[in-house]
Protein backbone atom coordinates (compact mmCIF):
# COMPACT_ATOMS: atom_id res chain seq x y z
CA UNK A 1 0.00 0.00 0.00
CA UNK A 2 1.36 3.39 -1.31
CA UNK A 3 1.55 6.12 1.41
CA UNK A 4 0.18 9.35 -0.15
CA UNK A 5 2.39 12.27 0.25
CA UNK A 6 0.68 16.02 0.09
CA UNK A 7 2.04 18.29 -1.63
CA UNK A 8 2.67 21.67 0.19
CA UNK A 9 0.58 24.46 -2.23
CA UNK A 10 2.44 26.86 -3.44
CA UNK A 11 2.77 30.70 -1.99
CA UNK A 12 0.59 32.85 -4.42
CA UNK A 13 3.34 35.89 -5.18
CA UNK A 14 0.55 38.51 -5.39
CA UNK A 15 -0.82 37.56 -1.69
CA UNK A 16 3.11 38.08 -0.88
CA UNK A 17 3.12 41.22 -2.94
CA UNK A 18 0.51 42.83 -1.34
CA UNK A 19 1.84 41.77 2.26
CA UNK A 20 4.62 43.65 1.19
CA UNK A 21 2.68 46.66 -0.17
CA UNK A 22 0.49 46.87 2.69
CA UNK A 23 3.78 46.78 4.58
CA UNK A 24 5.29 49.72 2.92
CA UNK A 25 2.70 51.84 3.16
CA UNK A 26 2.59 51.80 6.75
CA UNK A 27 6.38 52.77 6.85
CA UNK A 28 5.12 55.49 5.03
CA UNK A 29 2.71 56.70 6.96
CA UNK A 30 4.30 56.25 10.09
CA UNK A 31 6.95 58.43 8.94
CA UNK A 32 4.89 61.16 7.05
CA UNK A 33 2.02 61.27 9.97
CA UNK A 34 3.52 59.26 12.81
CA UNK A 35 0.79 60.20 15.62
CA UNK A 36 -2.32 59.25 13.38
CA UNK A 37 -0.51 56.49 12.18
CA UNK A 38 -0.36 55.74 15.72
CA UNK A 39 -3.56 56.63 16.54
CA UNK A 40 -4.76 53.91 14.31
CA UNK A 41 -2.37 51.14 15.21
CA UNK A 42 -3.37 51.47 18.57
CA UNK A 43 -6.85 51.94 17.85
CA UNK A 44 -6.95 48.34 16.04
CA UNK A 45 -5.25 46.60 18.65
CA UNK A 46 -8.31 48.12 21.40
CA UNK A 47 -10.65 46.31 19.11
CA UNK A 48 -8.73 43.17 18.73
CA UNK A 49 -7.95 43.25 22.93
CA UNK A 50 -11.75 43.41 23.64
CA UNK A 51 -13.07 41.03 20.70
CA UNK A 52 -10.39 38.48 21.47
CA UNK A 53 -11.44 39.17 25.81
CA UNK A 54 -14.67 38.66 24.41
CA UNK A 55 -14.11 35.52 22.86
CA UNK A 56 -12.18 34.08 25.78
CA UNK A 57 -15.45 34.56 28.30
CA UNK A 58 -17.38 32.94 25.66
CA UNK A 59 -14.40 30.21 25.61
CA UNK A 60 -15.33 29.32 29.49
CA UNK A 61 -19.02 28.01 28.00
CA UNK A 62 -17.60 25.65 25.47
CA UNK A 63 -14.51 24.67 26.52
CA UNK A 64 -14.32 24.03 30.23
CA UNK A 65 -10.34 23.82 30.81
CA UNK A 66 -8.58 26.45 32.39
CA UNK A 67 -11.18 28.41 33.11
CA UNK A 68 -9.64 30.64 35.44
CA UNK A 69 -7.14 31.95 33.19
CA UNK A 70 -10.28 32.36 30.35
CA UNK A 71 -12.01 34.62 32.94
CA UNK A 72 -8.72 36.66 33.60
CA UNK A 73 -7.32 37.08 30.35
CA UNK A 74 -11.08 37.69 29.37
CA UNK A 75 -11.50 40.67 31.64
CA UNK A 76 -7.46 41.71 31.21
CA UNK A 77 -8.48 41.89 27.27
CA UNK A 78 -11.61 43.51 27.64
CA UNK A 79 -10.28 46.18 30.04
CA UNK A 80 -7.54 47.14 27.76
CA UNK A 81 -9.08 46.85 24.41
CA UNK A 82 -12.23 49.39 26.06
CA UNK A 83 -9.38 51.79 27.26
CA UNK A 84 -7.38 52.42 24.21
CA UNK A 85 -10.74 52.31 22.04
CA UNK A 86 -12.26 54.56 24.35
CA UNK A 87 -9.68 56.61 24.76
CA UNK A 88 -7.92 57.20 21.54
CA UNK A 89 -5.89 60.50 22.62
CA UNK A 90 -2.00 61.32 22.44
CA UNK A 91 -1.90 60.50 25.78
CA UNK A 92 -3.19 57.10 25.37
CA UNK A 93 -1.10 56.33 22.47
CA UNK A 94 1.97 57.41 24.19
CA UNK A 95 0.66 55.23 26.96
CA UNK A 96 0.52 52.26 24.80
CA UNK A 97 4.29 53.20 23.25
CA UNK A 98 5.40 53.70 27.09
CA UNK A 99 4.13 50.40 27.98
CA UNK A 100 5.69 48.60 24.97
CA UNK A 101 8.77 49.94 25.93
CA UNK A 102 8.93 49.17 28.95
CA UNK A 103 7.76 45.67 28.16
CA UNK A 104 10.76 45.25 25.60
CA UNK A 105 13.42 46.52 28.19
CA UNK A 106 12.58 43.97 30.66
CA UNK A 107 12.22 41.29 27.86
CA UNK A 108 15.97 42.63 27.06
CA UNK A 109 16.93 42.18 30.47
CA UNK A 110 15.71 38.89 30.96
CA UNK A 111 16.82 37.38 27.41
CA UNK A 112 20.66 38.68 28.51
CA UNK A 113 20.15 37.03 31.71
CA UNK A 114 19.29 34.10 29.67
CA UNK A 115 21.91 34.07 27.07
CA UNK A 116 24.52 35.12 30.36
CA UNK A 117 23.66 31.85 32.01
CA UNK A 118 23.56 30.06 28.93
CA UNK A 119 27.20 31.20 27.77
CA UNK A 120 28.94 30.04 31.96
CA UNK A 121 27.51 26.88 30.56
CA UNK A 122 29.62 26.08 28.15
CA UNK A 123 27.60 27.41 25.01
CA UNK A 124 30.43 30.03 24.17
CA UNK A 125 31.07 33.52 23.72
CA UNK A 126 28.13 34.27 21.29
CA UNK A 127 25.44 34.07 23.89
CA UNK A 128 27.15 35.86 26.58
CA UNK A 129 27.71 38.56 23.82
CA UNK A 130 24.50 38.51 22.54
CA UNK A 131 22.70 38.33 26.19
CA UNK A 132 25.03 41.66 27.41
CA UNK A 133 23.75 43.75 24.58
CA UNK A 134 20.55 42.46 25.78
CA UNK A 135 20.85 43.85 29.20
CA UNK A 136 22.75 47.18 28.18
CA UNK A 137 19.39 47.84 25.53
CA UNK A 138 17.02 46.74 28.05
CA UNK A 139 18.57 48.90 30.76
CA UNK A 140 18.81 52.01 28.32
CA UNK A 141 14.86 51.31 27.33
CA UNK A 142 13.89 51.30 31.19
CA UNK A 143 16.45 54.48 31.63
CA UNK A 144 14.18 56.32 29.28
CA UNK A 145 11.01 55.12 28.75
CA UNK A 146 8.98 58.11 26.93
CA UNK A 147 12.00 59.33 24.72
CA UNK A 148 12.30 55.72 23.18
CA UNK A 149 8.30 55.78 23.08
CA UNK A 150 8.40 58.97 21.22
CA UNK A 151 11.22 57.65 18.87
CA UNK A 152 8.99 54.15 18.42
CA UNK A 153 6.87 55.06 15.16
CA UNK A 154 9.64 56.19 13.38
CA UNK A 155 11.92 53.22 14.10
CA UNK A 156 9.10 50.87 13.47
CA UNK A 157 8.19 52.74 9.66
CA UNK A 158 11.71 53.04 8.70
CA UNK A 159 11.69 48.81 9.41
CA UNK A 160 8.65 48.67 7.56
CA UNK A 161 9.29 50.08 4.70
CA UNK A 162 12.93 47.94 4.45
CA UNK A 163 10.66 44.81 5.12
CA UNK A 164 8.07 46.03 2.49
CA UNK A 165 10.70 46.95 -0.46
CA UNK A 166 12.49 43.07 0.39
CA UNK A 167 9.02 41.51 0.74
CA UNK A 168 8.36 43.00 -2.57
CA UNK A 169 11.57 42.15 -4.64
CA UNK A 170 10.84 38.53 -3.03
CA UNK A 171 7.43 38.12 -3.73
CA UNK A 172 8.56 38.79 -7.70
CA UNK A 173 10.70 36.29 -7.32
CA UNK A 174 8.57 33.63 -6.58
CA UNK A 175 6.25 34.72 -9.60
CA UNK A 176 9.72 34.00 -11.83
CA UNK A 177 10.32 31.19 -10.26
Amino acid sequence: MAVATQEKPPIQWWLVLIQGIATLLIGIFLLTDPVLTSRMIVFYIGIYWLVTGVLSLVRIFTDRGNTVWKLISGIIGILAGWFLVSNITDGATLVFGIAAVIILGVQGIIMGIFGLVESFQGAGWGPGIIGAISIVIGLMLLGSPLGYALMLPWVIGIFAIVGGIFTIFFAFRLRNA
